[in-house]
This record gives C-alpha cells, structure tokens and sequence, in this order.
C-alpha cells in the first residue's frame, strides 16, 4: 500500500502555511494524494478535496487518514483514493483561478472543453480534463460499489453538513453520519461535480466541514473519512481506534442537529455585480420574513419568507450570494420514498403537457402551466427537480431513473429499512 504526504510537514498548530508547504511538495508528483489497495472484492471509494483552491481541509485531512491506516497497519478492504482538485488555484489560495472548478460539471461543456486547442484551455480547462480521466481510469480498473465524496468549507461559519442529489441511495447513506442534510442542490446549481457523478448513477455526498481556515474543519473532514471508510465497508469498525469519537466529533460540531433541510431560494450574483453580505449570519440562522440580509447593487436584498440562510458568502469569489432551506417533514421523506417505490414517477408522462424529454435518463419536459398545477414539492416527492429551458417549458429529471440501485443492494445500510 502506498499514501501521499505526511502528518510531520502539516503541524495543527501552523495549519494554513504547513499545508501550503505540503501541497507544493505534492506538485508534479501525482493528483492522487493517496491510493490505498486491499484485497480483491470490497467497496471502491474516491474522495476529492480542493475543487475550489480556497478550501485545503479536506486535503489535509486525507493526508493525514491515509498516513494513520498506513502507520497502524489497518487491512483494507476494496479501493481508496484521495483526488486533489484544482492544484494551481489551492497554490495560489483562490476558490479558481479562470472560472469555478465546481461549474463545468455537464456533458456539454465537457466535451466543448476537450474541443479546444491546447493553447486556448483555461487552467480550471486542465484540471477538469485530468480528473476526468482520473475517473475514467477509476470506473475501469475498479469494482463497485462505488462511493464519491467531495470535501468543501464554506465561507460563513456553519455547522458541518451534508449536501446531496435527492437520489435514495444519496439519502440512505447520508443518514448515517449526525449532521444536517440538504437536498435539491441540483436544482439550483449548473455543473458540479457531484451532480455529473450523480448522473452515472453513482452514490455522490458533499461534505462541507466548517469554515475554510477553521481547525475545526479539518477535524470534521478526518472525523467524516474514517467513518465513510468504515460505513462503506473499507474498514472495519474495531480496527479504527476511536471511531466512536469521531461520531461524537461530528455530533458535537453539529449540536445534534442531523435534520433534513431542502433548498427553497438561491440569490444568484452576476460577474461585475457589487454584492456584500451584511455581517454576522451564519448557516442555519433562522430568519424572518422581511429582514436584511445584504446589499446588491446598492439595493437591500430582504429575506422573502422565514427561513434558515446557508451559506452565506463572504469571500470576493463565488456566484451565490446565500441560498434559504426549510426543514423537511419527515412524513414528507416517509411519503417521496413509498412513491418512488411503487414507480409512481413512471406515471407522470400520461398526464396532460407531461411528455419524455429522456425516458433513459428520468427527464421530462412539462408544460409550464402543469407545472404550477401540480406545484414543485409534488415534483419533489416523486424525485423531479427542475430547470426552465424557456418560458413555456420546465426541464425535470430525476436522479432515481439513473441510480444504480442494484449495485448498493447488498450493503448493510442500503438494506436497513430505518434510513431513509
């Protein structure tokens, strides 16, 4: 077995300038922070770290996993890697260097991307290009079933949490971990990574762990990856010394809170914009109807209804200003996975200006006018998300049509009917 990095060049007490240090040593080595291989048979699982450069707690926190299976000799079963993300951009401290990483996540721009010329590629251009054929590599060399977990801070402070494609086996196994969840990111976001992953069919979950050069972040993402290795069957749980502090880590940092959480606004900010969060909120702050909660373009921007804000931005870079989520009824997830049980989703298409856009890949193209008849936490049930192509017609897909379901079957918590 073989891991990148050290825990004696990153010291906790120099976080920021020893984890710079670390990543420079990195560079020109490998992508790969660590690739750790057991026995045949066994889970494959891909953790990514630094897609937006700002954000290196989840680089050194897998660093210093792959370092402590190494140094205590824990048997490994199936597949580990570490993916570093956006390398020049984690160099230079930014969230990107040219455009968001996190953004170009699309068959149509990857392929665009691969059209170009090599002297007309950005840099975010390159480091897409290299992963994806990381994954490429991956997916053809590996078994299944295959985990990816993508690690991130946020700008705000924030408890940990989990954000997810509203697929079952998303859902399933993000309820393991004692943190908040979030749902229907994809609706809002065009292009991240996850959401291409998801799309394969995959199991996909972000992890954001705490504020970007919070030390807390970087306990939270060594917390959150040795127990992913463990729930995922690359480990076993006794072999993991302190496993349970680890959950309590999580549980603590999160104040108990492990809700599920959907996203019902996003305030969306354009290149040139004059935008400035005003100061003090963080993620989960209930606020009411009507309160300031910044300034954009000279104008106050107010909250449309009450609601609990997430993910505020205060960084110069970044297209979203702040999202609002409401908590989920839990008879509301009891009810969306009795409906996709019995397909009911398969039924939408008889339904007046309901037709398949892509029966392969769950997307239906639904008239406008359908769509506030039946209204959008209907379509959220039945697992549809939505995005308006123009204004008589709402593309929807559902990350249930593509999920291989059939290749998480057999694992222990796909099987327990107690997660949801």
């Amino acid at each position: 077995m073989s891991a990148s990095g050290t825990r004696k060049e990153i010291g906790r007490d120099s976080y920021n300038q020893g984890l710079m240090i670390t990543i420079e040593n990195q560079i020109g080595k490998s992508r790969t922070i660590g690739h750790l291989k057991g026995g045949n048979g066994g889970p494959t699982m891909i953790f990514f770290g630094g897609i937006h450069g700002n954000e290196p707690s989840g680089e050194e926190a897998m660093q210093e996993v792959f370092l402590g299976i190494e140094e205590n000799e824990i048997s490994v079963t199936g597949s580990i890697y570490g993916i570093r993300g956006n390398i020049v951009a984690l160099l230079e401290g930014k969230r990107f260097v040219d455009r968001d990483l996190n953004r170009l996540w699309t068959d149509e721009k990857i392929e665009k991307i691969k059209a170009k010329a090599e002297n007309e590629l950005l840099n975010e251009d390159r480091e897409l290009l290299s992963i994806h054929q990381v994954l490429l590599d991956i997916l053809k060399t590996e078994s299944g079933p295959f985990y990816f977990i993508d690690f991130h801070t946020t700008s705000s402070k924030t408890l940990p949490f989990i954000t997810i494609n509203d697929a079952l086996i998303n859902r399933k196994f993000s309820k393991l971990f004692p943190v908040p969840i979030i749902l229907g990111i994809e609706e809002y976001l065009d292009g991240p990574l996850l959401s291409y992953i998801n799309e394969q069919g995959y199991l996909a979950i972000g992890f954001e762990s705490g504020q970007h050069t919070a030390k807390e972040a970087v306990d939270n993402s060594i917390a959150f990856m040795w127990l992913s290795l463990v729930y995922g069957g690359a480990l076993k749980r006794a072999d993991v010394d302190g496993f349970e502090g680890y959950y309590r880590q999580l549980q603590d940092s999160a104040k108990e809170n492990a809700s599920f959480f959907e996203i019902i606004h996003r305030h969306p900010i354009s290149p040139g914009d004059k935008f400035l969060m005003l100061p003090g909120f963080r993620s989960f702050d209930v606020v009411n109807k009507g309160k300031i909660l910044a300034e954009h373009n000279d104008k106050a921007v107010l909250a449309l209804q009450k609601s609990s804000i997430f993910m505020p931005l205060y960084q110069s870079q970044g297209e979203d200003g702040f999202f609002l989520i409401r908590k989920t009824p839990k008879f509301a997830l009891w009810l969306s996975v009795l409906f996709r049980k019995i397909r009911m989703p398969a039924l939408l298409p008889i339904l007046p200006g309901v037709s398949w856009a892509d029966k392969n890949k769950g997307t239906l193209l639904v008239n406008e006018r359908t769509a506030r008849f039946m209204a959008k936490p209907l379509f959220h049930l039945l697992g549809y998300r939505n995005r308006v192509i123009n204004k008589g017609e709402i593309l929807m897909t559902s990350r249930e049509a593509t999920a291989k379901n059939k290749m998480y079957s057999r694992t222990w918590w796909y099987r327990n009917k107690k997660s949801v």
